[in-house]
C-alpha cells in the first residue's frame, strides 16, 4: 500500500533537548516561507514568553490522557516526566492546505510518526559532542539543574538512535546546519 499523498510533504525534525531544533527551525522556515510548523501539545508548563497555541497547546494532565484516549495525536510521548504530542488536527490543517509541514517531535514521537507516514522525511539533528550539548542545555538558563541532567541522560539514549533517521544534521556550525536542512527539505518538494 502506498503511503498517503502528502507523506512526503511532512518533514519530521527530532534530536536531543538543546540541540537547536528550534532555531534552526525558525532559520529554515524564512528561507522557505510556505513551510508550516506544527504547533505541539504539551502538559509542561509554558517557559516565560510562550504562549499557548503559537509556542505549544499547553494541556493539562487529565485532558492531555483524554485526547490521546480519544485518538486525538498522531504522535505522542513521555519526555522527562511531562507529555508531548503532535495532534491530528493541527497536520490536517496544514497538508489540507497543501502545504509543506515540519514537526519538531522527540525520537519516540519521530518513530511513531516513521510508522502511520512512512513517507515522511526524518531529520535527525546532533550536538557536535555531548559537551556542546551539556553546555547548551545549562546556558540556556530555563532549566533546574536537576532537570538539564535528566534531559542529558535522555539524550544519550537518543544520540544512539541517530542511526535510526534517513537524514542526520550536526548543529556546529548553524550557517552551514540551516543550508543542510534546506537542501533536504527543497530536495524533497521539488522531486
Amino acid at each position: 500500500m502506498a503511503p498517503p499523498a502528502q507523506a512526503a510533504r511532512v518533514f519530521v525534525i527530532t534530536g536531543p533537548s538543546g540541540v537547536g531544533k528550534g532555531t534552526l527551525i525558525g532559520l529554515l522556515r524564512e528561507r522557505i516561507p510556505e513551510l508550516a510548523l506544527s504547533v505541539s501539545a504539551t502538559t509542561r508548563a509554558p517557559r516565560a514568553g510562550e504562549r499557548d497555541g503559537v509556542d505549544y497547546w499547553f494541556l493539562g494532565d487529565d485532558d492531555f490522557a483524554d485526547r490521546v484516549e480519544s485518538g486525538d495525536f498522531a504522535e505522542w510521548a513521555e519526555y522527562s516526566g511531562r507529555r508531548y504530542g503532535t495532534l491530528k488536527s493541527e497536520l490536517a490543517r496544514h497538508t489540507a492546505e497543501g502545504r509543506p509541514v515540519v514537526l519538531e517531535i522527540e525520537v519516540q514521537g519521530a518513530r511513531q510518526i516513521r510508522e502511520s507516514l512512512p513517507g515522511a522525511v526524518q531529520i535527525f539533528i546532533s550536538p557536535p559532542s555531548e559537551d556542546a550539548l551539556r553546555k547548551r542545555l545549562t546556558g540556556r538558563g530555563t532549566d533546574e539543574p536537576a532537570e538539564v541532567e535528566r534531559r542529558l541522560q535522555v539524550a544519550t539514549d537518543e544520540l544512539a538512535a541517530a542511526g535510526e533517521f534517513e537524514h542526520r544534521v550536526v548543529n556546529d556550525d548553524l550557517a552551514a546546519a540551516v543550508s543542510a536542512l534546506e537542501r533536504i527539505v527543497t530536495g524533497t518538494l521539488t522531486a
